[in-house]
């Protein structure tokens, strides 16, 4: 699983990468996590307002800070379409 956080660099950029890394460790999923500041590159993604969070290519959220439930709740979804292997 390839989990994309878009962001020029701020704080809520910062924080919305550690809420993801925190979900992550505490269900023990083993991802590919990568930071994207590249305005370009956001734009190509579709990423309409920072921070963004994109899993598997698919943006799932944009314009706020995720709690651990939003990351949950996606990760739960990557689950059931057997996107996660423990």
């Amino acid at each position: 699983m390839k989990i994309t956080v878009y962001g020029p660099g701020c704080h809520r950029c910062h924080e919305t990468e550690q809420v993801v890394l925190k979900v992550l460790a505490e269900l023990d999923i083993a991802a590919d996590v990568e930071k994207v500041s590249d305005w370009k590159t956001m734009v190509k993604a579709g990423v309409l307002a920072t921070p963004a969070v994109a899993v598997d290519g698919q943006i799932r959220l944009s314009g706020r800070i995720p709690t651990p439930a939003d990351v949950r709740g996606w990760l739960g979804r990557q689950k059931t379409e057997g996107g996660v292997r423990p």
